[in-house]
C-alpha cells in the first residue's frame, strides 16, 4: 500500500467515534467505515427514548454531521458487510465483491436481535427491535395510540418501549422470563421500583412467562398465546429479548471468541492488526481483571476511542467505569459500576423511593462498586469517583441525604 489504510468493519458509535479520533489524533491515511446498513452511522439509545416517543427528531440520531465524512476525507461505504479477512495478506473482502486492503482492522460489528423460533413471528404487526428504521416503524404504529401491544421481553429494551408505547396511549402487557423486571441486572428491589412505576402507568405484567405462540387471520398478528394458555389480544407484538454479538467476521477470521470477540484492556485481539470494540468486543477492564462485554452505548463510545489511539500505536486503555441511562415515564435513570462486583449484594438506599428520587448504591468490602441515580441531578461526578477511587465509606453516611457525597471521597 503506497498509504496507511485502516478499515472500520461497522458502521454504529464505536466506528463512528473511532474514525473521528484517528482524524483528532493526527492520522492521515486512508479511512474506510463498512456500514452495512444504508445508514450513516447513528446513536441507538434514542431509538427507544426521545425519537421514539417524538420528543427529537430523525437529526439528534447520526453520531457525526452528513458532511463531516467528506470534510475529513472518511469513507463510507454503505449497505455493505465485510464478510471475511485474511489478517496475512491484510485484506478484507465485502459481500459485494469488493476486496479492501488494510493496514489495520478495526471490527465494531455489533449485534443483533436474539431470535427465538416463535410460531407466527413472520406474521405482520410482530417485530423485534435493534435498527433507526425498526424504530421510525414502531413509532408509527404506536403514534395512534388506542392498540394493544404485547412486548415480549422484561430487559432495559422491553421496558423502555413498553414505557413508550403506554406513553401513546396504548394498552401494553410484558412478558419476561424474570419474576421481577430487570431483576437479574439491578436486583428485585429495584426491578420492583420499575415494575411499580410501570403498572402506575397502566403497564400490565405477566410473570414469569414466555410467549408460546402468536396466532393471527388474514396474515395479521391478532393474540400471543403464553406458556401458560392465555391468549392476550395484540395489534402489535414487539419482541425485545436481548441481542448477541455479531461475531462472524471475527468467525471467519479465526480470531479468540467468547461471548464477543476476545480482546485485551487494549481493545487487541488475538491477530496482529486486527482490533475489536463496542457491543462485539470481550474486554479485559483493568479494574476488575476480568473480561467485560458491554451492550450500552459509552461502552462504544469510550471504545472507539480507545482502539483508534491503539491503532496508532498509543497507550490507552478501556479503563473508564461503565456507565448507561434510562428514562421511562417520569423517571431518568443513570447507572454506573460493575455488575459482577455488585451481584450478590442488596444495595443500599439514599433518599425516597417513594418520591421516585434516591441513589442506590452497591458495596463490596465497604467500598462502592455501583451507583443507580434516579431524578437526582449533580451527584454523577461524585457517585463515579467513590467508584473508581476504591473509596470505602461508612455506611450510615452514605445513606444520609444531609452528608454532601463529595464528604465521602478522600481529601485532595
Amino acid at each position: 500500500m503506497d498509504t496507511e489504510h485502516i478499515v472500520i468493519a461497522g458502521g454504529g458509535l464505536a466506528g463512528a467515534t473511532a474514525a473521528k479520533t484517528l482524524r483528532s489524533e493526527g492520522f492521515e491515511g486512508r479511512i474506510t467505515v463498512v456500514c452495512a446498513e444504508d445508514e450513516q452511522p447513528y446513536l441507538r439509545p434514542p431509538l427507544s427514548k426521545e425519537f421514539l416517543l417524538g420528543n427529537a427528531g430523525e437529526d439528534a440520531v447520526p453520531v457525526l454531521s452528513a458532511g463531516w465524512y467528506q470534510e475529513n476525507d472518511v469513507e463510507l461505504l454503505l449497505g455493505e458487510a465485510a464478510i471475511a479477512a485474511d489478517p496475512a495478506t491484510h485484506t478484507v473482502q465485502l459481500d459485494s465483491g469488493t476486496q479492501l486492503e488494510f493496514s489495520r482492522l478495526l471490527i465494531a460489528t455489533g449485534a443483533q436481535p436474539r431470535h427465538i423460533p416463535l410460531p407466527g413471528s413472520d406474521l405482520a404487526g410482530v417485530t423485534t427491535f435493534r435498527t433507526f428504521n425498526d424504530s421510525r416503524k414502531l413509532k408509527e404504529g404506536l403514534s395512534v395510540g388506542g392498540r394493544k401491544v404485547v412486548m415480549v421481553g422484561s430487559g432495559w429494551i422491553g421496558m423502555e418501549l413498553a414505557a413508550a408505547a403506554s406513553s401513546y396511549g396504548n394498552a401494553v402487557t410484558l412478558l419476561g422470563l424474570e419474576n421481577v423486571p430487570l431483576s437479574l441486572a439491578i436486583g428485585p428491589e429495584l426491578g420492583g421500583f420499575f415494575r411499580s412505576l410501570h403498572e402506575k402507568h397502566g403497564v400490565q405484567f405477566r410473570l414469569p412467562a414466555s410467549a408460546a405462540e402468536i396466532t393471527g387471520t388474514d396474515g395479521k398478528a391478532r393474540a400471543v398465546v403464553t406458556n401458560s394458555g392465555e391468549v392476550l389480544p395484540a395489534d402489535l407484538v414487539v419482541v425485545a429479548v436481548g441481542v448477541v454479538p455479531d461475531t462472524a467476521l471475527a468467525e471467519a477470521i479465526g480470531l479468540d471468541i467468547r461471548n464477543g470477540i476476545v480482546v485485551d484492556s487494549s481493545l487487541r485481539t488475538s491477530s496482529p492488526d486486527v482490533f475489536a470494540a463496542g457491543d462485539v468486543a470481550n474486554a479485559l477492564h483493568p479494574f476488575t481483571g476480568e473480561h467485560h462485554r458491554s451492550e450500552h452505548w459509552s461502552n462504544a463510545l469510550n471504545g472507539g476511542k480507545v482502539a483508534a489511539k491503539a491503532m496508532l500505536g498509543q497507550d490507552a486503555m478501556l479503563d473508564a467505569v461503565p456507565y448507561f441511562y434510562t428514562d421511562q415515564f417520569d423517571v431518568s435513570m443513570e447507572y454506573w459500576g460493575y455488575p459482577t462486583l455488585a451481584a450478590g449484594s442488596a444495595p443500599v438506599i439514599r433518599g425516597s423511593m417513594e418520591e421516585n428520587s434516591f441513589i442506590a448504591f452497591w458495596l463490596r468490602d465497604n467500598a462502592v462498586v455501583a451507583g443507580m441515580s434516579v431524578n437526582q441531578r449533580q451527584v454523577q461526578k461524585h457517585i463515579k469517583a467513590l467508584i473508581a477511587g476504591r473509596v470505602r465509606v461508612d455506611t450510615d453516611r452514605l445513606v444520609d441525604p444531609s452528608v454532601p457525597l463529595d464528604q465521602l471521597l478522600p481529601e485532595g
